[in-house]
């Protein structure tokens, strides 16, 4: 199955920016990819749009673009030529893409430096990123309603341990975004959050092929479970080796 030239940029702007995304993709099935490499390059668009610019406004300015164009993708009616856009606008149908709109206003609160205020506010923000991004991914992938439920908690751990790699450099730009960044804290919410790992059994398939981009998971939480001290310092890599066995595994298995 041959990519057209705007799949091939998504796939290109994925590896680029989200490595860990991109090699799940590529362990993915290749139809899948049609649909994986579009979403997961929104994503990264939509992520990184609060720190291309030092202006608020800017910075609202690029969000309000991709809800325009989640609201033309949504209403079935033109939509823009876009690298990402055109090939989303294939991946989903129009109740997915006006769920994304709740992805993007989540993301408003990245262009502020406050932390969140406790830890609900942060769960409700991980579930309105990861959450929502992996449960479209599911949906357009062809998974169950029924699916919805344990593949969101199975998210929470794929948030938190994404969450925890991205901290170092999110205070070095000046952010705050833990309302508790004690090690002990980050210590008991990655030992709470491992469990939410065990919502993935049963899932359909289409959900499993969705959670594969969270195959790191597990080995971030247990690290920061045991040596929160890490996570400060950046340091919680995932070995070569360990790296490519974790990835095979949790493709063979359907369970990261």
């Amino acid at each position: 199955m041959s990519f057209d030239d705007d799949l091939n940029a998504c796939a290109a702007l994925v590896e680029k920016a989200d490595p860990d995304r991109f090699a799940a993709s590529m362990a993915a099935p290749v139809a899948a990819r049609r649909v994986l490499f579009p979403l997961f390059a929104f994503n990264t668009e939509v992520a990184r749009a609060p720190w291309v610019t030092q202006e608020p406004m800017i910075a609202e300015m690029r969000l309000q673009w991709w809800r325009d164009a989640l609201k033309e993708i949504a209403a079935r009616g033109v939509v823009r030529r876009h690298e990402v856009v055109t090939p989303l606008a294939t991946a989903l149908m129009p109740d997915q893409a006006a769920a994304l709109d709740g992805l993007i206003d989540a993301r408003r609160r990245d262009i502020a430096s406050d932390p969140f205020a406790n830890e609900d506010e942060m769960w409700a923000y991980l579930d309105a990123t990861t959450g929502t991004l992996l449960w479209t991914a599911a949906q357009a992938l062809g998974a169950p309603d029924s699916d919805q439920a344990p593949l969101r908690r199975t998210t929470r751990a794929i948030g938190f341990a994404n969450w925890l790699t991205a901290l170092p450099e999110l205070e070095a730009r000046g952010k705050r975004p833990m309302y508790d960044g004690r090690p002990e804290t980050l210590a008991r919410l990655a030992k709470s959050t491992l469990t939410d790992l065990r919502a993935q059994r049963g899932l359909s398939t289409a959900s499993r092929t969705a959670l594969l981009s969270g195959w790191r998971a597990r080995h971030i939480l247990k690290t920061t479970a045991r040596h929160p001290q890490r996570v400060a310092r950046g340091a919680l890599l995932t070995p070569a080796l360990w790296r490519s066995l974790a990835l095979t595994r949790a493709r063979l298995t359907g369970r990261i």
